[in-house]
């Protein structure tokens, strides 16, 4: 907690000073750099209680982004003119109950592009959060588009600076938010940094240099937030979002609008305006050198520094530790830990104090340290198993080695051959040989690469052809354009399944803020049941692809009472889990991957050779990835074959099945067939004809499963045959 002890006499006062929010009463303030950074995320991570659904950011602004000059007006981001002449776009404020996507009404401008986040923002999550939305005219948003921020002067509009834009490729200009508004932009996109880490880097929205940072920061936003002061709206804006109590209030601060100088004190750049005043002061006494540097608990990878404390004339408040010239820390203690050194290594290690204002010390005299030398090998990978058989794969699995420094990764073995080096711990082996058996061993390396003993030999082999599957698993997973969602169960087990003993769950951004499963938000499937050889598929209540709302067998509602449709509302760097009696049995992206995009506008269907559910995701060799919406194979899967040799579907019956040259189709109804096409579970045309006869040649389809349509003056049917 951040104890204000500046005499008041030496504060430097502005002509107006803020007091420093109860808000931030838990933060330390005395820290700078990126450890400011991580406690002022820290905090508004966790005061975000309650997620906005996209619409509501609607009545949000019509009380956050209200005219203060008339109570019935908001004021529009990048407009400046007073609405007398006849162009509506540069309006600067718009009646707020004019809202919409027509000409002449105000839209929601995300600030922060939803195309250009990493993945896409979508419309939840960092998509819907008010902090990065602010009414605009609906002509001017559309103009804005996704163009980055550049720099420039005077009123809002395209700029000369030039790009390739990440999306299309094509080149694009830049956009210049206006005087008036370009602190407010930098401002929002501090938030989102602060909030959203890389999913929203500067680097991926503003045309400036990182290179004077200690991150992704550009020096475009650092210059604009400190030329443009905080206006009013800002802060009502940041006042209204803290209390819950309001009806659309997220819970928690933007901090650069509390206090620009923030952002100085983190990432560096023009100094910004101390609006608290706890930063500013006449005083230019530094403190003293730190001294008595000392060290202990040396090991091979890391020690403990300690220094004595500095002195002040006012206070001492943070000291940077330096190792080998370079910033590591910065920390209000006098004792740090530091880790991820290398062994047998001479580190060169200083301090420098500093006080409230920024005075900096000398550097300490340098502390020579060298860690321990490593000679201890990993232990022995344990619990290697084998799963996912197939007649040509499986998926070897093993349980981490611990060392005394660190394990660097671990060599794969068949049969005595090395076939892989992995840091991760699972591997799937390819291009096996049907019903064969391997042996299998795995040894762990580490950074000084020093290698474990073999582990003992393990028995993996093959499937024949005639596996048969013992649990479900996902087929399908749509993450589709807006709120197509949807994901596709299948049971390939000889066995109805009850399903209410599973469930699903969905881990948002890969864990990426501490968080694990989301259990606020399970989805259970009591009451349904799955028979053997079909496909349950679940859909968001919000897609509008007529062939999810055609297939779904379960509609999951999208509400705020479900966190808008959680956990069928993923992303494509949301790992979603299938449970059995609450364990884990099959996964859709890495579980604490940290985020990542693995999907995002993708269709995923899984490989027809995958028999069984797996808890490591193994998108190379398990699933087909396919383009935004394309869900024509949803509701079926590949690797169901029908026992019988006839299909039947309504009014048709087609057999052999499998075939092998001659494919027979009888009209039971007897009306005349007009076409047929058959498609390759790609959805590619492989065959097509008009008035066909009754007997259908495949003997030039290549092995594999086809997908049949039928047409005649009832309209349509389809059915899935297997040529030999």
């Amino acid at each position: 907690m951040f104890k204000k002890t500046i005499l008041p006499l030496l504060l430097f006062l502005s002509s107006f000073l803020y007091a420093q929010e109860p808000y931030y009463n838990d933060v330390n303030l005395n820290l700078t750099g990126l450890t400011l950074k991580e406690e002022l995320a820290t905090k508004i991570i966790s005061t975000h209680t309650y997620f906005l659904f996209y619409d509501q950011v609607w009545d949000a602004s019509k009380i956050t982004d209200v005219n203060p000059a008339n109570n019935q007006e908001v004021l529009l981001l990048y407009g400046w003119e007073n609405g007398t002449d006849t162009d509506v776009t540069n309006d600067r404020t718009r009646a707020k109950d004019n809202n919409g996507g027509s000409n002449g009404q105000w839209n929601r401008e995300h600030v922060y592009s939803q195309s250009l986040g990493t993945p896409s923002l979508g419309d939840s999550g960092p998509g819907a959060d008010a902090h990065n939305l602010r009414p605009a005219d609906s002509q001017t948003n559309s103009s804005r588009g996704n163009r980055f921020f550049s720099d420039g002067s005077g009123n809002a509009g395209a700029t000369s600076e030039t790009y390739t834009d990440p999306i299309d490729n094509t080149t694009s200009t830049g956009w210049y938010p206006g005087d008036e508004w370009k602190g407010d932009v930098a401002r929002m996109m501090m938030y989102m940094y602060l909030r959203y880490g890389d999913r929203c880097l500067p680097t991926n929205i503003g045309l400036g240099s990182s290179a004077s940072t200690p991150d992704a920061m550009i020096d475009l936003f650092l210059e604009w937030n400190a030329a443009d002061p905080v206006s009013e709206v800002e802060r009502q804006r940041n006042t209204y979002h803290e209390n819950t109590a309001n009806a659309f209030a997220q819970g928690n601060r933007n901090p650069f609008i509390d206090n620009p100088i923030l952002a100085t004190r983190i990432w560096g750049g023009p100094r910004a305006e101390d609006t608290w005043g706890i930063y500013t002061s006449s005083d230019n006494q530094a403190p003293t050198v730190p001294q008595n540097l000392q060290t202990a608990n040396i090991t091979t990878k890391s020690l403990i520094l300690s220094w004595d404390a500095s002195t002040d004339n006012v206070e001492t408040t943070s000291y940077d530790v330096y190792v080998d010239g370079n910033l590591v820390i910065n920390t209000t203690t006098t004792s740090v830990t530091l880790t991820d050194l290398f062994p047998n290594t001479s580190y060169a290690l200083t301090v420098v104090a500093k006080d409230i204002v920024d005075n900096m010390s000398a550097q300490s005299a340098v502390l020579n340290e060298t860690t321990l030398e490593d000679t201890e090998a990993p232990s022995v990978p344990t619990n290697v198993t084998v799963s996912n058989e197939t007649t040509t794969s499986f998926i070897i699995t093993w349980e981490a080695s611990t060392d005394n420094t660190e394990v660097l990764n671990y060599d794969v073995f068949l049969d005595g051959t090395l076939v892989t080096t992995t840091d991760v711990l699972a591997y799937t082996a390819t291009n096996l040989t049907i019903s064969t058996s391997y042996d299998i061993q795995v040894l762990a390396r580490d950074v000084v690469n020093l290698e474990s003993a073999l582990s003992p030999v393990v028995v993996g082999t093959t499937n024949g052809n005639n596996s048969t599957a013992t649990e479900l698993f996902f087929s399908e997973y749509v993450e589709g354009s807006r709120t197509n969602k949807a994901i596709e169960i299948v049971n390939l087990t000889p066995n109805t399944i009850d399903l209410s003993e599973y469930s699903i769950k969905r881990q948002q951004n890969g864990g990426k803020d501490g968080d694990g499963w989301d259990e606020s938000f399970v989805l259970t499937l009591t009451g349904f049941t799955l028979a053997s050889n079909d496909v349950f598929v679940i859909i968001n209540e919000n897609s509008d692809l007529q062939k999810l709302i055609d297939e779904a067998d379960y509609v999951h509602p999208n509400n705020n009472t479900n966190g808008f449709g959680t956990p069928i509302n993923f992303n494509g760097d949301d790992p979603v889990g299938l449970f059995k009696n609450d364990v884990l049995i099959d996964i859709i992206g890495t579980f604490n991957s940290g985020g990542g995009n693995f999907a995002q506008n993708k269709t995923l269907r899984r490989k027809t050779e995958v028999l069984s559910p797996n808890t490591v995701f193994d998108k190379e060799n398990e699933w087909e990835e396919f383009s935004t919406d394309n869900v024509e194979d949803i509701g079926t899967h590949s690797a169901i074959v029908l026992s019988t040799e006839t299909l039947v579907n309504n009014e048709f019956r087609v057999y052999p099945n499998p075939v092998n040259n001659e494919l027979f189709i009888v009209n039971t109804d007897n009306s005349e067939i007009k076409s047929i096409t058959i498609y390759s579970t790609l959805g590619k045309v492989v065959y097509k004809e008009q008035n066909p006869k009754s007997t259908i040649d495949v003997n030039s389809l290549a092995k594999g499963i086809y997908f049949i349509t039928i047409a005649n003056e009832n309209g349509k049917q389809s059915l899935k045959f297997i040529k030999n």
